[in-house]
C-alpha cells in the first residue's frame, strides 16, 4: 500500500483520469472486488420491519387503553 503524502505530476494525472471514467452502463454487473453486490438479501430486512410493526402496534394499544380506562 502507497502510504506517501503527495503525488507526481503523472501519478496525480493518472489518478484524474481513473476518477473520471464514466460509469459503465453496458455492463452493470457488480465488480469482482463486489462479492457482497452480488449477494441476494437474506430476508432479514422482512423480520426487523415485522417486529417494528408489532411494537408499532402494541404502543399504540397500550396508550389507548390507558386513555380510555
Amino acid at each position: 500500500m502507497d502510504t506517501r503524502e503527495s503525488k507526481t505530476a503523472q501519478e496525480e494525472h493518472q489518478h484524474i483520469k481513473e476518477v473520471r471514467m464514466p460509469e459503465d452502463f453496458e455492463h452493470p454487473e457488480p465488480d469482482a472486488g463486489q462479492p457482497e453486490a452480488r449477494r441476494p438479501a437474506k430476508g432479514w430486512h422482512w423480520l426487523l420491519l415485522a417486529t417494528a410493526v408489532l411494537a408499532g402496534g402494541f404502543m399504540v394499544y397500550r396508550l389507548l387503553s390507558a386513555l380510555w380506562a
